[in-house]
């Protein structure tokens, strides 16, 4: 694989990083690599997924979960079955309307979430113990920015195809 980000402007040589980070992070075999060193089973979908779902509070309606996963709802209505039949999350009724039901990561689900992001926090300590505190604070800063940028996007695409449609 070529060196992301050699002898190019700065928004390219990113790009290139990105890409190449995406990719990286993103092979199988590196998910079930952590998730065992972690000593737990969940998939890398059911990451996000328990993630978003402590983003949000521990809980919320399935629409808005497949809102923040940005996929379609039915998608995610079938991963909160295979979660919940592995005790990761619960449905719940919704407070403010009983038609509606919420899901709500549960204190297992909690529990082997910890256990994931301990297990990658772990390995990026060990990636980044040359960098300062001001440095990685930067890079998260920029980061968060392009993925408010993304989700963004991907709302403004969902409205105009939701128009077109």
């Amino acid at each position: 694989m070529p060196d992301p980000g050699r002898d190019q402007d700065p928004t390219a040589a990113l790009q290139r990083v990105l890409a190449t980070l995406s990719y990286l992070l993103t092979r199988s075999r590196a998910h079930e690599r952590q998730a065992t060193q972690a000593g737990v089973t969940a998939a890398r979908s059911d990451l996000w997924l328990l993630m978003a779902l402590e983003d949000s509070g521990g809980a919320c309606r399935v629409g808005d979960l497949a809102e923040l996963l940005m996929v379609e709802p039915p998608h995610v209505t079938r991963q909160i079955g295979q979660l919940e039949a592995q005790d990761l999350v619960e449905r719940t009724q919704d407070s403010l309307d009983r038609r509606a039901r919420k899901v709500a990561i549960t204190p297992h689900g909690k529990a082997i979430l910890q256990r994931l992001q301990q297990t990658g926090q772990a390995g990026l300590r060990d990636a980044l113990a040359d960098f300062d505190d001001a440095d990685i604070a930067a890079t998260v800063a920029v980061l968060n920015h392009l993925v408010g940028y993304a989700r963004h996007k991907h709302a403004e695409e969902e409205r105009q195809r939701r128009r077109g449609a």
